[in-house]
């Protein structure tokens, strides 16, 4: 049955689900002791009921109705039925829902105004369910979600929870009495205490203690590790996983938050299209900011009120041509809420004629292998779009007819079935948006961060159409993305030095006379000369009014490579008095192992921006929203660690999770790739003794509340976790066996920020290196089977080489036979399938072709025709490329990949070297729902495994079948770059035998 409900009147609603799998994650949790028996099934028959709890602290409305229809059921007549008080800031609403297994829902003061959870409604389960501030949980705020233990009246436990370093917006305690029986799972609800804190009294009855472990109604669990938490009677609190007995009440002293936070100021809103981007400073309190409420007011929808995490709003889907009134109010932990900004008006403009049709693939990231390509370098479908810049001919380019921006999205388009016969099911590229630098076809120059770079764009073949296209043969587009910096001459939208170069006829090729009405992006043709310049913006004879740079027009004494003289002022730099210190940092990095290493300049092309500053915070997140619209699956973070951890876990990650969620739902959130590179080029698991930059570092949340100002912040989490050193970081069992078994994993304290696996990257120069040195992080990282592996890239090759690896083909066998078994993600970057460019030095700027580099030209290798009838598989290929795909490599990693995507364990498993004697040789699980895939993997050197389970293996690799009865198998070796996957009950020989896989 179609239906349009009026969540507000008159507006069409697409149903999205909020929460993944959300009646299935809370019937067990991780190492937790089985839950009390439940009484025997319902018949088929009954009716099945949801209870409704909405949180009404932040809103104040007058009265509260509940819209809603069962799934595959009719919606209320609007605007729904009453809700009923339930406890402190709560009213609730139980519902018969027949047969139907959940409902959809929103809520309304009855006047018009509606929370619709952004234009999704709220997809809501059975049993007891909260709904607070855009977020579900299975809880019952006033009382408990399920029968308790009956104890005979006695002893009693208080027990106190902090929530403050998890960001839970309620907490359930799932309890055994000594000598009892647990609660259903998910346990009881906990009450508010006071800020960070929960409260639940438990009546022990004979009992001294009780087994706890505590979640937030979402499948989160905190069970001490696996260990439970074990409480006595009497008051305790339990934080950062300790339990502190015949404690004093830690909300005794602390004086009820009543304090509302300042109003939100500058409210801006710009339209695009249907489209409107809100933006705001930053509210202040004396606790601290939780969230925000934004109010609009127009159009056909009367008034909707959407709660966002960050200070920056992105409105779609809105009607053509029409006015809408927003405004702001900021919301505390304790739900306290400011008065309402100062309205924000805007006009819409014309739905734009090819409206964005991406949407990601949404499945789990870790069974796509990448193949990584520079797209500028891979494959030129479009030679009109070519560019050389202002360094063609001095890079020696212009005599190889190799302009810098070759390739293009059009070329990539063209040879997706080249990666797809490969066996890649994922594709990162190179940063997308409008560059301005001498030399930026590697994109991460980025001036315009909401425009696409044309260079890369050509008729029917949009940055979109890419996404489109990938995703319809089953392909990942994952976006480089970069948050560090601009290029040097700013970011447009947000500032932009304005030069003033010394008007010295040795320049004259460099600077421009001023053009009224013309603006300078190191793109648009200047229509007085015909020249796009790439660098300065106008020359002047004497010091311009205005001017903030120091020293202008002086000599700096030094000479540029062509022996011209050089001025203070010719280029932006940190040092110039060019960039505010509200927007960009002005020193440059002097200790790359130092605090300054996240608020100093990299490069003279880098320049570097002050993340912690709102503006800066709403200008990068609005535009990445952008890409995540257009339905990109995953985001690959440029210079991560230049970027506080702090910013990233309350500013940036939180805004990508959210913009996912709000456009795609949960699922497709959780399994959005974020990626970091942190830069840790040694070989000891903490980078030279810093936590601060170390990549694992950057997979988990804070530890402990920092000043709410973002730069205080940064200062204060380097200092306290740089005193705290290695020995105290958290770690994790979440990428290992447990035995021969596999569990659940806790990703409670996870930041939302994958890895580049550097230790691996770094150590690849001989794969036992890699072997051993990766997994001896993988306990301080928080799940390592997420890890993105690779050998070399556009940077280095490993031990910080400036080549493309050139350890031999045998040597690269090896390598890849490791990585497509081992946990992580395998990665490769373009042309390795046949050691393109081996030995070369990756980057030489313009002092040397592209052509003689590690980033040359790849299309010459690409050209004619190829079809993939399936991953892996090529149907047809004519003229250079069937050549390519005939070389051993090619056909190695076609292999792999095809063994990778038949054994689950070798996607999403984790592993164990327990047991096992082999050099690189362990054993991997993956057990969920119906599958249960165990797998025994050696590459190169013969293994004993001891300790496994009986039962029927077979060899992926050559078909070989063993038999264990007594929990023990050997394999012979099986030679330099092969391996054996011995997979329980496995389906047999996958693929056929090879140069390596034999």
């Amino acid at each position: 049955m179609t239906r349009t409900p009026l969540r507000p009147p008159g507006r069409a609603v697409a149903v999205l689900a909020v929460t993944a799998g959300l009646l299935g994650l809370l019937t067990a949790r991780p190492d937790a002791p089985a839950p009390a028996p439940r009484t025997a099934p319902v018949a088929a028959t009954a009716e099945n009921t949801a209870t409704v709890f909405y949180w009404t602290k932040t809103k104040n409305w007058a009265r509260y109705n509940l819209h809603w229809a069962p799934d595959g059921g009719s919606w209320t007549t609007v605007p729904g039925v009453a809700m009923e008080a339930a406890c402190t800031d709560w009213v609730k609403k139980t519902v018969s829902l027949g047969t139907a297994a959940g409902l959809q829902a929103t809520f309304t003061n009855g006047s018009g105004t509606w929370d619709n959870n952004g234009g999704r409604n709220y997809a809501l389960g059975t049993g007891s369910l909260t709904v607070k501030d855009g977020v579900i949980a299975h809880s019952d705020p006033c009382a408990g979600t399920g029968p308790e233990p009956t104890p005979t009246p006695g002893a009693k436990a208080t027990v106190y929870y902090s929530t403050a370093a998890l960001g839970w917006s309620t907490a359930n305690l799932h309890y055994q009495p000594a000598g009892g029986a647990w609660t259903t799972v998910p346990g009881v609800g906990m009450q508010a205490a006071c800020t960070g804190w929960w409260k639940r009294e438990v009546d022990l009855g004979t009992a001294t203690s009780l087994k706890a472990a505590f979640n937030n109604g979402n499948g989160t669990w905190d069970n001490n590790g696996g260990a439970d938490y074990t409480i006595g009677a009497g008051v305790s609190t339990v934080r950062n996983n300790a339990v502190t007995a015949n404690a004093a009440d830690p909300c005794a002293a602390e004086a009820p938050d009543t304090q509302a936070p300042t109003v939100p100021a500058k409210v801006t809103a710009a339209a695009d299209g249907i489209s409107v981007l809100l933006t705001w400073d930053p509210a202040t309190d004396n606790k601290a900011v939780a969230k925000y409420q934004v109010t609009r007011v127009g159009g056909s929808g009367g008034t909707v009120v959407t709660d966002v995490g960050s200070t920056v709003f992105s409105d779609t889907g809105l009607a053509e041509r029409t006015a809408y009134t927003y405004t702001v109010k900021a919301v505390d932990a304790a739900g306290n809420v400011s008065a309402a900004s100062a309205p924000a008006t805007v006009t819409t403009g014309d739905k734009p004629a090819t409206p964005a049709t991406g949407r990601p693939l949404g499945t789990d990231p870790r069974k796509d292998p990448v193949y990584f390509v520079l797209t500028a370098r891979f494959n030129d479908g479009d030679p009109s779009n070519n560019r050389g810049g202002s360094q063609h001919v001095k890079s020696g380019n212009a005599a190889n007819d190799d302009p810098m921006f070759r390739g293009d999205f059009k070329g990539l388009i063209q040879k997706l079935d080249y990666v797809k016969g490969l066996g890649f099911s994922a594709i990162w590229v190179t940063p997308v948006v409008l560059n301005r630098s001498d030399y930026d076809y590697h994109g991460y120059h980025g001036y315009d961060f909401y425009k696409v770079d044309p260079r890369l764009e050509s008729a029917g073949a949009s940055y979109q159409d890419l996404i489109d296209a990938a995703h319809a043969k089953g392909m990942k587009i994952y976006q480089d993305v970069v948050y560090n910096h601009s290029s040097r001459w700013g970011a447009k939208g947000l500032f932009t030095p304005t030069v003033y170069g010394v008007r010295d006829s040795q320049w004259s090729w460099y600077y421009d006379e001023k053009q009224p009405g013309f603006a300078y992006d190191g793109l648009t043709v200047d229509p007085k000369t015909g020249k796009a310049y790439y660098n300065g913006d106008l020359w002047s004879t004497a010091e311009p009014a205005g001017n903030t740079c120091l020293n202008w027009g002086k000599p700096t004494g030094g000479k540029s490579a062509e022996g011209y003289t050089l001025y203070n002022c010719q280029w932006p730099s940190p040092t110039s008095g060019m960039f505010p210190k509200a927007l960009y940092h002005n020193c440059w990095l002097g200790n790359w192992e130092g605090e300054d290493s996240r608020s100093c300049w990299l490069h003279d092309d880098l320049a570097d921006f002050n993340t912690e500053s709102a503006a800066v915070q709403n200008y990068l997140i609005g535009a990445y929203d952008k890409y995540i619209d257009m339905g990109v699956d995953g985001f690959r973070v440029d210079t991560a660690v230049h970027v506080p951890r702090t910013t990233w876990n309350r500013r940036f990650l939180p805004a990508i999770q959210e913009r996912v969620t709000q456009k795609f739902g949960a699922e497709a959130a959780k399994n959005f790739l974020v990626f970091g590179e942190v830069g840790a080029f040694v070989n000891d698991k903490w980078n030279r003794g810093s936590v601060n930059h170390s990549a694992q570092f950057f997979t988990w949340k804070e530890r402990k509340e920092y000043d709410a100002d973002d730069a205080k912040a940064a200062v204060e989490m380097y200092d306290y976790e740089n005193q705290a050193g290695t020995a105290a970081q958290p770690t994790s069992t979440n990428a290992f066996l447990d035995g021969n078994a596999y569990h659940q994993p806790d990703h409670s304290k996870f930041s939302g920020m994958n890895i580049i696996d550097m230790r691996m990257h770094m150590n690849f120069g001989d794969a036992a290196n890699a072997f051993h040195n990766g997994k001896d992080s993988d306990d301080a990282t928080n799940d390592a089977t997420y890890n993105v592996v690779y050998v070399d890239s556009h940077d280095y090759g490993p031990n910080k080489s400036a080549e493309r690896y050139a350890g031999g083909t045998e040597a690269w066998a090896e390598n890849m036979s490791l990585m497509w078994t081992f946990r992580g993600i395998p990665t490769l970057y373009y042309g390795s399938e046949i050691e393109f460019q081996k030995g070369k030095k990756i980057d030489c700027g313009p002092t040397c072709p592209l052509a003689t580099t590690g980033r040359a030209y790849f299309g010459d290798h690409l050209a004619g025709s190829v079809t993939a009838s399936d991953f892996s598989q090529v149907s047809a290929a004519s003229g250079a490329v069937a050549t390519t795909l005939e070389q051993p490599l090619v056909k190695h990693v076609q292999r792999l990949n095809q063994i990778r995507r038949a054994v689950p364990a070798l996607q999403m498993g984790q592993y164990s070297t327990e047991g096992i004697s082999g050099g690189m040789a362990f054993k991997r699980r993956y057990t969920s729902g119906g599958t249960d895939s165990f797998a025994l993997v050696t590459v190169t050197g013969g293994a004993t495994y001891t300790g496994i389970p009986n039962g029927t293996y077979t060899d992926a690799v050559t078909g070989d079948v063993r038999t264990v009865t007594g929990g023990t198998l050997t394999v012979a070796a099986p030679g330099k770059g092969n391996l054996r996957v011995y997979v329980l009950n496995g389906p047999g020989r996958i693929g056929t035998a090879g140069p390596y896989l034999k």
